[in-house]
């Protein structure tokens, strides 16, 4: 045995270092994914015994309306929140520039990343607040009318959005700017050399180099999106009339508040929007894989 771990210990070096984290990953990850599946076909308080129902969960999901209205709420997150992909590499290509007070630049854009959420949460709560939030004001001031956004039913989600885009923009530039950093000079200069300039130096000479921190971006982005509890929580509690209620709170909801205590259930809602996570990486892995494969 020990000579063989001589033999190829360069071989099982990289998987010894892997081991801890693997195990850690399979262990909290992996493992709770399966045991949620599990849940989801019982009937189950968190406490007491689990009854075997089968499919009863999913079939109740389909005529559950506030199932629907989570779902919706989480699609317009994911269609909205694709903004920050954009939007990070615009402010990412800025901040790359060597002008004067570019550090001062950095840092403000830095900010809302290191921020918890928490805090955006009750910043934006305090910028939408009726009477005395700075929105509020601007609105009355220009239309006589203020509107308050988190009891609006119409714009309720919108405003959350707005607020998680914030720090998300954040952390999409940081990967962008990484990104940055590692595109190649000769590249850029052969490129200036045959004319290219603006949007075509950007389209076919940085953005190929910028594959890698745009498929992490977009994941990340993807994710975010769909696990979206902690600023609906904090902003709303699913209000107005739940209207702002997303998969994942609604998941909290029904599993462990005082509402629900249905962990069956809310395990169901879980696999659902685990499943529509994992249609929106996969394709985008698949595209990624394919893209690469044809150059």
């Amino acid at each position: 045995m020990q000579a063989y771990l001589k033999a190829n210990q360069r071989r099982l070096a990289p998987w010894l270092f892997l081991a801890p984290g693997a195990l850690f990953f399979v262990v909290y990850v992996i493992a709770p994914i399966f045991q949620s599946m599990a849940i989801s076909f019982y009937d189950w308080d968190g406490l007491g015994e689990a009854v075997w129902i089968g499919l009863d969960n999913y079939v109740e999901l389909v005529d559950d309306e506030a199932f629907y209205v989570s779902l919706k709420n989480n699609v317009l997150w994911l269609a909205l929140y694709m903004l920050a992909v954009p939007a990070g590499l615009l402010i990412a290509i800025f901040l790359n520039q060597t002008v004067w007070g570019i550090r001062a630049y950095k840092s403000l854009f830095f900010f809302p990343f290191v921020i918890s959420q928490v805090v955006v949460g009750l910043m934006f709560s305090w910028f939408y607040a009726p009477n005395f939030g700075l929105l509020y004001a601007i609105i009355e001031a220009i239309t006589g009318q203020g509107v308050a956004i988190l009891a609006e039913e119409r714009f309720v989600t919108y405003g959350i959005i707005a607020a998680g885009l914030w720090p998300q923009i954040a952390y999409v530039m940081i990967l962008y700017l990484t990104g940055l950093n590692n595109v190649a000079p000769d590249q850029i200069e052969a490129a200036r050399l045959d004319g290219a300039k603006g949007w075509k130096m950007l389209w076919y000479v940085i953005l190929p180099q910028l594959r890698p921190a745009t498929f992490i971006a977009v994941v990340v982005t993807v994710i975010g999106a769909l696990r979206s509890f902690d600023l609906v929580s904090i902003m709303t509690t699913g209000g107005p009339f739940g209207s702002s209620r997303v998969l994942s709170f609604y998941m909290y909801e029904q599993a462990l508040s005082e509402y629900g205590y249905r962990m069956g259930y809310g395990a169901a809602i879980a696999v659902v929007l685990f499943a529509i996570m994992m249609v929106f990486i996969t394709g985008f892995i698949w595209k990624m894989w394919r893209d690469e494969k044809d150059h």
